[in-house]
Order: structure tokens, then sequence, then C-alpha cells
């Protein structure tokens, strides 16, 4: 049997490496059924020249599979993502072609919801603040400020959409008594009940909550959802965190309402440009937490995610349905195969 050809993007100038050195783990899933192949590339132009002849695309951080890159692959059948959100990749553009989409939704969920924990606690405990005492020397005058806080017990945490990470930031908020809300339209009451979640609207997730965790993905729908109408009607004393993509938030209106004080303060992993400018204002608020789009990092993380697409490409590849996809739709114009977990149990090789 002829091989498949999986591509991968890589700058022009990445060091050298054997394929067998650079993608160690990803021959590990892929090798009995495809070669892996290194496109070299700095333009979408240049990624479509070389994506044309492959069967499968992986992808991460790399250049962005648009429609011109869609439109030049005339084999692939499913393109591979390593991370949870998809938005380096133009789904519509891919559905219109027939390729299935795969993501990783379930590999760092625990991380993340740690980190959002964290950045809520950071918040709650002014903790940029109290560390900046302490290192200038203020240790009395501390104490004060924070007697002047409430304690987190009994405050109300709202989700921003209610997958995976929100239901594990969910169970770490209930242990430390808080009261969680959550909005998605997506996810029935019922759903959300049933995991000791209170369902609600948009705005009365907004005028309800003490902390705003954001844990959607990014797409048309929710690119600048969190704008400066959206803003204002959240309490002065309200914190917001984000540890999903920057663009669900407006961020020059994030600044404003920072600025004037229309709320408390905010915890973001993401921002809209990354790396941000050295003179962005959040950077050097008091108020605001910024950590450099490290939620998901462990030892783990990385190997992890790299096996788990490899596994969802090499699924496909073998004529099976993937364990995620991101555009279901398409599952049913592809001659793909339901995928039977009892099979798979056996090995990813299999």
């Amino acid at each position: 049997m002829t091989k498949k050809q999986v591509g991968i993007q890589l700058p022009k100038q990445a060091q050298n490496q054997t394929i067998q050195q650079r993608w160690a783990l990803e021959l590990e899933i892929l090798s009995p059924i495809a070669d892996i192949v290194e496109i070299r590339a700095d333009t979408p132009a240049e990624f479509a020249a070389g994506a044309s002849d492959m069967d499968a695309i992986i992808t991460s951080w790399g250049l962005r599979i648009d429609k011109q890159v869609i439109g030049a692959m005339k084999k692939c059948v499913v393109i591979g993502v390593g991370s949870v959100g998809v938005d380096m990749v133009d789904i519509d553009a891919a559905t219109s072609a027939g390729m299935v989409v795969t993501n990783v939704p379930d590999v760092f969920i625990e991380e993340v919801a740690d980190h959002a924990m964290m950045l809520l606690l950071d918040l709650a405990r002014m903790t940029p603040v109290m560390t900046r005492m302490a290192r200038d020397g203020h240790w009395y005058q501390a104490r004060p400020i924070l007697s002047r806080r409430p304690r987190l017990l009994g405050q109300t945490l709202g989700l921003y959409a209610f997958g995976n990470v929100a239901r594990c930031t969910a169970r770490r908020a209930k242990a430390f008594g808080m009261h969680v809300i959550a909005h998605d339209p997506y996810v029935s009451e019922l759903e959300i009940t049933a995991a000791g979640v209170e369902p609600v609207g948009f705005d009365e997730l907004l005028e309800r909550s003490d902390f705003l965790s954001i844990h959607a993905p990014h797409n048309a729908e929710t690119d600048r959802a969190i704008n400066a109408a959206a803003l204002s009607r959240m309490k002065r004393t309200a914190a917001l965190i984000n540890t999903a993509r920057g663009s669900i938030i407006d961020e020059p209106a994030l600044i404003e309402a920072l600025q004037k004080g229309l709320i408390a303060g905010a915890g973001l992993d993401v921002l809209d440009s990354e790396p941000p400018s050295p003179n962005n204002p959040l950077l050097t608020m008091d108020n605001v937490v910024v950590t450099p789009h490290v939620a998901s990092a462990t030892t783990r993380m990385r190997p992890e995610t790299r096996r788990r697409a490899a596994r969802e490409v090499a699924l496909v590849l073998r004529g099976r349905w993937p364990m995620s996809c991101v555009n279901p739709t398409v599952l049913p114009r592809v001659a793909l195969e339901r995928w039977q977990p009892f099979p798979m149990a056996r090995g990813p090789n299999r």
C-alpha cells in the first residue's frame, strides 16, 4: 500500500533536523500509514504550493490555513489542529472543500482550568499589588488594603461558554465556596444544571458575575463579544478572566473600562496581539495580571498534544471518523466509517 503524505509547515529558516528527529512523536502514530513532509514556507502562497499534494496537514501555530491554501490542496482529506482553538484554519472553506478538521479538546483542560483559577485568586487577593508592596518595604500598609476586600466564599463566578475547561474551572471554584453561573447557547440547561451550575442568559451573566471567566472558542459569533456595551453591564467590582482567545475581548474597550473604574480588574493569559506592544497599558496596571499565553504549558502538554493530533489524522487516513471533529457537518459527505471505541483501545496503529 502506498503511504499517504502528511504535510507540516516550518519556517524556511528552521533548524535542520531529520524527519525522524523532529517529528518522532507524530511518527509514533503515523509511520505505518503515512510519511511526514516538511513544507518550508514563510507565506500562505508558499505553503499552498507545498501543500498541494498532501493527503493531510497537521498544524498548530504556523501559517494560517486560509482559503488560498485550502483551494490549492487537491488530495487533502483532513487538517489536524494541535490545540483546542482552531482559528488558524478557515473552517468554512475546509468544510466546503470536504476536508475534516480535528482538534485536541481534552488534552490540557485541567492545566487551563488551574490557570484560570490562579488568575481569579490573584485578582481576589490583589497579588500584584501585595507583591510590589512587600518588595518596596510597605509591609504594614498592605493589610488595610486587603481588609476592604470581600472574601471569596459566596461570590459568583460567571462562565462564558461551558465546555471542558469551563466545567473543570467550575469544580475548582465550587471548592472555594463560590456560586457558579454559565452562559452557553450550545449546551442545554439540563446539562449545565447537572454539573451544579446555574444556566443564565448573556446579559444576566454580565450583570451577576463577580468574576467573569471566558472559555469560548474564537469565531465570528464570539469575536469582540466582550465589548464596551458588555463591559458597561458588569459590576464595578467585577474582574474579567480570559484563558481562551484575546480577540473575544475588545481590548481598547477593556483598557478604557479599567482606566475609568468600570470594572475592577482583569486576569489575561491571552491578548489581541501576541506578543503585545511594550506600550500596552495592560502590562503596567496594578489591577491586571498578564501571563504570556502559557495556561496549557506543562511537561505533558506538548508531547501529548502532538500524539493526539497525529492520532486524529491517522483515524481519518484509515477511513474512520475522528474522535474530535470541529466541522461535523462534513462527515456525512466523506467516505469514513463511524469510529468504534473498542478496536481503538487495542492501540493507535491498529
